[in-house]
């Protein structure tokens, strides 16, 4: 069929092409990371964070809590809450490679899981911040807030790429 010289066919395929086109281009803001150098990205984040509730945890508390050896990443950022009763933490990592991803991701998902387990029956409400806790994969870097201002700090990460 044809309307004025144009047929209906060439402007639908002119229309599924700007559709893909506008698909890719949004697949890759959202799954792209940044140039940025870790310590500017870091510093950022660190400057959004609440210091009474949060304080930067050493390469070995890092360590301890999630099973991984910080030194094997482009660069690791932790704080944590230094009181036993919150579960509020938040972690940076710039991954040296794709294959690294997997791998920190594994390990938050089994740190959030056994914080659930510690607070279960005895802070319902730490309990609903990690169920609620905030991951976060853009391109290198690796994001995760468990707090009630996670979706502040997560700004803050995003706008710093």
């Amino acid at each position: 069929m044809r309307t004025d010289g144009i047929s209906v066919a060439r402007v639908m395929k002119y229309i599924a092409l700007a559709a893909v086109i506008a698909f890719v281009v949004l697949l890759m803001l959202y799954a792209s990371g940044s140039n940025r150098p870790f310590e500017e990205v870091s510093e950022a984040v660190a400057e959004s964070l609440d210091t009474e509730d949060l304080t930067e945890q050493n390469s070995s508390g890092f360590k301890r809590n999630f099973g991984l050896n910080p030194a094997d990443y482009a660069g690791v950022m932790y704080y944590s809450s230094e009181s036993n009763i919150l579960a509020h933490e938040v972690l940076l990592i710039r991954v040296r490679g794709e294959g690294q991803i997997r791998q920190v991701t594994e390990a938050i998902e089994r740190r959030v899981e056994s914080r659930k387990n510690d607070f279960e029956g005895f802070v319902p409400e730490e309990v609903q911040l990690l169920e609620e806790a905030v991951l976060s994969v853009r391109g290198s870097y690796i994001f995760l807030a468990v707090s009630p201002e996670a979706d502040r700090y997560l700004g803050a990460f995003r706008d710093s790429l």
